[in-house]
């Protein structure tokens, strides 16, 4: 029995990885073999972006927190020290959205936590 090539999956195979190279710069967008390598790689990157998108917000949080506590007398050590201690659960990212956006509750938070 001759062997048999499966070439409607090949293309297909190709075709997607070309199509996730589009807009890509020289040949990284229609050769297969460079483009296969270079979305590889992308994907990688994007995967390590989703983790580090994460530590990058919780870190903005802490420094606008810090920022509004500061204004208030307090460090941000301090304040999320007596923010435990008085049973608020408030999360990072509410208290940094405060701190911004509504900056007389989070005055109010301020009080409450002295």
């Amino acid at each position: 029995m001759p062997r048999s090539s499966n070439s409607v999956a090949s293309r297909a195979r190709r075709k997607k990885v070309l199509k996730m190279a589009k807009g890509y710069f020289g040949a990284r967008k229609n050769v297969y073999t460079v483009a296969k390598n270079a979305v590889e790689k992308g994907l990688t990157y994007a995967y390590i972006g989703r983790k580090l998108k994460k530590r990058n917000f919780r870190s903005l949080w802490i420094m606008r927190i810090n920022a509004a506590a500061r204004q208030h007398g307090m460090s941000y050590s301090v304040f999320m020290g007596k923010l435990t201690k008085s049973d608020i659960e408030l999360n990072r990212k509410v208290l940094a959205d405060l701190a911004m956006n509504h900056p007389e509750a989070f005055t109010a938070v301020v009080d409450k936590v002295k």
